[in-house]
């Protein structure tokens, strides 16, 4: 058992977070496996579409806090930023089965996903500006388009949290099923999707998304103001806070 478990399921490659213990919260080497795992499935051209889950009832409660000021404070790599970068170039399908909690990256790399399903107990957060911290994977320039600037000022800087029946009527996922059919969904839309037309699927999702390179270009420079924010005193502040509290 691995935290990323990764398997092959016909011509869908199936992600799956697998760190339930730790609520699937995703560290240095996870954000490796995954980008690693969308970089073979990229080449891999009997790979059609990908799909992302988490196991325990919990689909991820964003970065692990101790593991991502552990890496930054050694100067060590932000794993992360390459995911979220891997993530939006990425150009075959993918579909995503969220299950309970789904915080900060849990639900921002929803936006790069295609078709997402999400069970009844599925709760959303985005608590970047709560933590001294800048959003990310896109999010500024994404979020807005997909559910209009109302929601996501309310989600982005006020950091209200949200539920799957909103996050359905916002546009954010196409619908909410019950928690034992969830992954069995996400499988059937997910095969479907991999055997339709390659190269017209592909085509049609490449106008779609919209622009890579300035989704790519917006991604870069939230990263930048994010750096900058986390050496502020809010920041180092909020994240001191939160590991006192969880230890």
């Amino acid at each position: 058992m691995t935290d990323v478990e990764v398997a092959r399921n016909g011509a869908v490659l199936e992600l799956s977070l697998n760190r339930p213990a730790k609520k699937n919260a995703l560290t240095n080497a996870m954000y490796r496996a995954l980008s690693v795992a969308l970089h073979e499935a990229e080449r891999d051209q009997n790979i059609g579409a990908v799909l992302i889950s988490g196991a325990g009832g919990v689909f991820s409660a964003g970065n692990d806090i101790g593991d991502f000021v552990a890496a930054v404070s050694s100067g060590g790599e932000m794993a992360a930023a390459d995911f979220v970068r891997k993530i939006a170039a990425f150009s075959k399908p993918l579909v995503a089965a969220v299950d309970g909690l789904s915080v900060g990256v849990g639900t921002t790399m929803l936006l790069h996903c295609d078709l997402i399903y999400a069970s009844p107990s599925a709760r959303f957060s985005l608590p970047f500006v709560d933590l001294g911290l800048l959003p990310e994977a896109g999010s500024s320039l994404l979020l807005p388009r997909r559910v209009g600037m109302a929601r996501a000022s309310a989600w982005l800087l006020a950091g209200e949290s949200f539920s799957a029946e909103e996050a359905r009527e916002a546009g954010l996922i196409n619908g909410v099923v019950a928690a034992d059919a969830l992954l069995a969904t996400a499988r059937e839309k997910a095969a479907k999707l991999a055997a339709k037309p390659r190269t017209a699927l592909l085509a049609a999702r490449k106008f779609l998304r919209g622009d890579k390179e300035e989704i790519l270009a917006r991604i870069d420079a939230e990263l930048d103001a994010f750096r900058a924010a986390l050496a502020s005193p809010q920041a180092q502040g909020a994240l001191a806070a939160f590991l006192n509290k969880n230890k």
